[in-house]
């Protein structure tokens, strides 16, 4: 053996024997990620108890309803904000704004309202699909993980969406739990397979 084809295959044996640590840091960092998401979430119980579905002029950027209260996506919008300073009112309307036809028209609107548009389930959908992972709807338990955003479509054609909780059903231990505002503030519940799912998404933060 020559001594370049010894020194290529000492390096080969280096990396491969970095490779599992490289793996190991990046499942940490996804784990991070995801774990950070849903402590932001469950950071929400108990301090939002009302469903308040009013139209309000907000700040922008980083405008918010008062924290007592709110819809199903405003726990998504702050989870995202305390986990990661990700401001989806102004990532959403960021998009919108240059690519308005991307994204559903079933409100009358001619143009973005930045006091509305990321509190609409329809636009934070379109958006995750169009920034992040747009995953197969599904019924199997092992297709989802903690931090994974799902939308659902509830009685009388409400759209609604919650994000996967890391803690388990206790009638099925396989089966996570969720975290939204489906009417009566933040709460964590057994509804995954509740209603109808309309979709799947993952996204991360940069």
């Amino acid at each position: 053996m020559t001594a370049i084809s010894r020194r290529t295959a000492l390096q080969f044996g280096l990396l491969c024997l970095a490779a599992p640590a490289a793996l190991a840091q990046e499942k940490a960092a996804i784990s991070d990620w995801r774990s950070r998401l849903v402590e932001a979430a469950r950071e929400q119980i108990g301090v939002t108890t009302l469903y308040d579905p009013t139209y309000v002029r907000l700040g922008y950027p980083g405008g918010d309803v008062a924290p007592d209260r709110g819809v199903c996506t405003d726990v998504i919008v702050r989870a995202y904000r305390r986990a990661f300073a990700l401001d989806l009112q102004k990532l959403v309307h960021e998009d919108m704004a240059a690519n308005f036809a991307a994204y559903p028209k079933i409100w009358g609107l001619k143009s973005t309202d930045r006091n509305i548009d990321h509190r609409r389930v329809g636009n934070l959908a379109t958006f995750f699909a169009r920034k992040g992972i747009c995953l197969p709807v599904s019924e199997d338990l092992a297709d989802f993980q903690p931090g994974d955003l799902v939308t659902q479509m509830l009685p009388g054609n409400l759209p609604h969406i919650v994000i996967v909780s890391s803690d388990r059903s206790a009638d099925v231990p396989e089966r996570p739990l969720v975290i939204h505002n489906i009417g009566a503030g933040a709460r964590q519940e057994d509804t995954l397979f509740a209603f109808r799912q309309t979709g799947h998404y993952r996204f991360a933060p940069a």
